[in-house]
């Protein structure tokens, strides 16, 4: 009997050890397992991701490696330092291609910003800052922020008071978002934020965008092609939403260029000032560039 309780003794000892070496304080960063990099870690503060991220970060001195499981290939390079930001986004992005496997896995994004290099990305980078940077866009963006705070934000802030309903306030801000961000790039309202919470298919596709985007950095790549083969899973899901977000965005170039072509019709002195959004300025621009070159 003694003897099974000293067994049992050591068993919790041990038990009890690996929980202090998990969650143990390390200047609160996550230890590096054999095999298993820091995933143990950072899957038991998965409640508390973004304070355990600002912790790691200030305590590294803005820029930290995350060491992943060896073979699955997920180490990432993670910084807020502004120095290293301008460095690498702006002062020397020639010296910083986006890879093949970058591309491959960002697909879903097309040819922008995010996947262009060399000249592309700086033709997009300078009509983005031209558009930015601009006063007629900056009164538009005011516009469009007080618009939608006192027209939609405040009216169901009021509306879930008066009922004594329970909102998720996140939920709530990233419809304030998702609306104000569509309005600044294509000048149209996807009316997300109102007293209905209405689902909207192209918020619901860009969450599975991005969920899928990022099992995709974590699922081996096999794993990924058999999902992809079986039509399953979240490349299942991430081709759904691809799908709804090139039917809605099409829509969208559609229904600006009819707008478009009307204005151009419009005598010289009879229109207003228009919004100034982003997806106007890249056809202008896209326009501008087929006239030049034939």
């Amino acid at each position: 009997m003694h003897f099974i309780v000293h067994k049992s003794d050591l068993l919790l000892a041990f038990i009890f050890f690996i929980i202090l070496y998990i969650f143990g304080d390390n200047n609160d960063l996550p230890r590096n397992w054999p095999v298993l990099g820091m995933l143990p870690s950072m899957l038991c503060h998965v409640n508390r991701v973004h304070e355990m991220c600002t912790k790691i970060l200030g305590r590294t001195g803005g820029t930290f490696l995350l060491k992943g499981l060896w073979f699955a290939n997920m180490d990432m390079l993670g910084t807020v330092d502004p120095v290293n930001v301008h460095h690498v986004m702006s002062s020397n992005f020639p010296n910083f291609p986006k890879e093949p496997e970058f591309l491959k896995m960002f697909d879903v994004l097309g040819d922008g910003i995010f996947n262009s290099d060399a000249d592309l990305w700086k033709n997009q980078r300078k009509l983005a800052r031209m558009l930015i940077n601009h006063q007629r866009f900056y009164r538009f963006l005011v516009k469009t922020s007080r618009g939608k705070v006192e027209t939609r934000l405040i009216p169901v802030l009021n509306h879930v008071s008066e009922q004594g309903l329970i909102v998720d306030l996140q939920d709530l801000f990233q419809r304030f978002t998702f609306d104000t961000t569509c309005i600044l790039i294509t000048s149209y309202d996807p009316g997300c934020l109102s007293i209905e919470f209405p689902d909207v298919p192209f918020a619901k596709a860009m969450d599975d965008v991005e969920k899928a985007l990022l099992i995709r950095h974590v699922v081996l790549e096999t794993v990924w092609r058999i999902q992809s083969w079986l039509g399953i899973g979240h490349k299942k899901k991430l081709s759904e939403a691809w799908k709804t977000l090139d039917r809605v965005i099409n829509k969208c170039v559609s229904m600006k260029k009819k707008e478009m072509s009307k204005k151009a019709e419009l005598k010289e002195g009879e229109e207003e000032e228009e919004a100034v959004d982003l997806l106007t300025s890249y056809l202008i621009e896209d326009d501008t560039f087929n006239q030049a070159w034939p």
